[in-house]
């Protein structure tokens, strides 16, 4: 199976970018949005992070959304 990072349009809080990788990853997404804030106050790196993933990274395709 071809597995693919996308945004994800259902259960995201802002831009999709957690769950997205959440899912790609198969974890929680509690856990990314997590380090997500861990990263965002270590520096402000983390920011700048989730919004080149929000630029970089697709929306996926309402065909392919599989629950």
């Amino acid at each position: 199976m071809n597995k693919k990072l996308y945004r994800e349009k259902e259960g995201r809080k802002i831009l999709g970018v957690c769950i997205g990788i959440a899912n790609y990853f198969d974890i929680d997404p509690v856990i990314v949005r997590l380090a997500w804030v861990i990263f965002i106050f270590c520096g402000g790196g983390g920011l700048i992070a989730y919004l080149i993933a929000a630029l970089i990274l697709p929306e996926r395709p309402s065909e392919t959304i599989v629950k």
